[in-house]
């Protein structure tokens, strides 16, 4: 009898994990069409691809261990890299774009990214 309510416990797990993967997976895309400039749709791109991605492969590892007993090292290592290359990736790509002179939004409010090349630049003039 304990035996259903553990494995009608773990299948709620799975679900939510599966459901929150999914769910941020959808407010991603939303937000790649909604949001205004390039940086921005970036930023909803790597955070929902990231939580989504993991989410998702969370739910199958736990589906693959609770129904058949087997521990995916597939899906761990999968779980691993999303979780530490799309954060970087995305960082890389919003920092090419602002080095190319991609404009940011009209409404920005903020430009932290201007003040920190000015240092870089001259500290690279000081070293030539």
């Amino acid at each position: 009898m304990s035996g259903t309510w553990i494995n009608f416990i773990f299948d709620i797990v799975i679900c939510l994990f599966l459901l929150s993967g999914a769910f941020f997976l959808v407010s991603g895309s939303i937000g790649i069409l909604r949001f205004p400039d390039v940086y921005t749709r970036l930023h909803a791109a790597t955070k929902s691809s990231t939580l989504g991605v993991a989410g998702i492969m969370i739910g199958a590892f736990l589906f693959l261990y609770v129904e058949n007993g087997i521990v995916s090292g597939k899906l761990l290592l999968g779980i691993f890299f999303v979780l530490l290359t799309a954060p970087v990736s995305g960082h890389m790509i919003s920092r090419a774009a602002y080095r190319a002179g991609v404009p940011l939004w009209e409404k920005s409010v903020q430009d932290d990214y201007a003040e920190a090349l000015e240092k870089e630049k001259k500290h690279q003039a000081q070293d030539s």
